[in-house]
């Protein structure tokens, strides 16, 4: 692959280096914007070029957003026969509210003995909020959400947020 300005996490360096394997968060953002939920399955089909794509391409004005949506569509429907399945597009999304840090990720930051400020939360940039947030979901393994706090400067210590859960 060719070293294209694609935001990409340190903390998700570990499957970013082996050909993309797992959805980053740019791409899982791009997603919940355009209303498309991809399953791993589905993104295991992806050329590591059509994994870039979807990661480069824009996905901010509601033109590039629906250009995106056709193109994701397009895509595993070629590659895997399936049809796109869609979900909701939220409104206001918890991480472009800024005026309280969201309930999930505080209950799962208190769990590990930390706090966030809501002056660092609104500090953050809108793709480290939400993936604070995918990070301390339910259905997420946590293992990367230290990490997380570590790298955009919120803890010094992973361990001191609990690295292991």
């Amino acid at each position: 692959m060719t070293a294209l300005a694609i935001e990409y996490f340190k903390f998700e360096e570990d499957f970013v280096e082996d050909n993309v394997r797992c959805i980053p968060m740019i791409v899982r953002f791009k997603l919940d914007a355009c209303g498309v939920k991809l399953k791993l399955a589905e993104w295991s089909k992806f050329s590591p070029e059509e994994r870039e794509a979807l990661a480069v391409a824009p996905c901010h004005s509601e033109e590039q957003t629906d250009r995106y949506r056709s193109y994701l569509q397009h895509l595993i429907w070629w590659r895997t026969g399936n049809k796109a399945t869609p979900i909701a597009i939220g409104e206001n999304p918890p991480w472009s509210v800024l005026s309280s840090i969201p309930e999930l990720l505080a209950k799962k930051l208190y769990e590990c003995g930390h706090a966030l400020s809501l002056a660092q939360w609104q500090g953050l940039s809108t793709l480290q909020r939400f993936a604070l947030l995918k990070l301390s979901s339910s259905g997420h393994e946590h293992k990367n959400l230290a990490k997380a706090l570590q790298e955009f400067n919120l803890v010094r210590d992973p361990v001191a947020v609990g690295a292991d859960n």
